[in-house]
């Protein structure tokens, strides 16, 4: 006696809740995933032709052209950068401090932060600049040993 058999559908994976699910995954991770956020100064950095880029974090302060001291995204009177750099000196220490000055900071703001910096003990001070465009610069820089 012969029996008949049933017959069997093909296998098939249907991909598109995967596909689905993976989408939903992704737009979560992009909208809750925090960005670094600095609020808009408007800094004109003096340029240069050679440079290297900083490692991680370093300590930021920024100068501008009015006079004005950011750290820490906290805006400083003079009389409050030594004991502001202070507080943050053990990290400047181990990272850096990275001067962000304006190109049309005074002089005197600039050297009074060099001046706080090497009194707090902090060795790796960089000053930051924008990159020119090649032949930009009228002169050559000196090269420093």
């Amino acid at each position: 006696m012969r029996f008949a058999r049933p017959r069997r559908d093909p296998v098939e994976v249907n991909l598109t809740p995967l596909i689905d699910v993976v989408f939903l995954l992704l737009i979560f991770f992009m909208v809750s995933t925090t960005f670094e956020t600095r609020q808009a100064l408007e800094l004109e950095l003096p340029e240069t032709a050679g440079g290297a880029a900083a490692e991680a974090s370093p300590v930021t302060l920024v100068i501008t052209a009015a006079g004005v001291y950011r750290l820490s995204e906290r805006e400083l009177a003079p009389a409050e950068l030594p004991a502001a750099l202070a507080a943050e000196s053990e990290r400047a220490r181990e990272h850096g401090l990275v001067v962000e000055a304006d190109g049309r900071a005074s002089h005197a703001d600039v050297v009074r932060v060099l001046d706080q910096a090497g009194l707090q003990g902090i060795q790796r001070v960089r000053i930051a600049t924008s990159e020119a465009a090649a032949g930009d610069l009228s002169s050559t820089p000196a090269e420093t040993p």
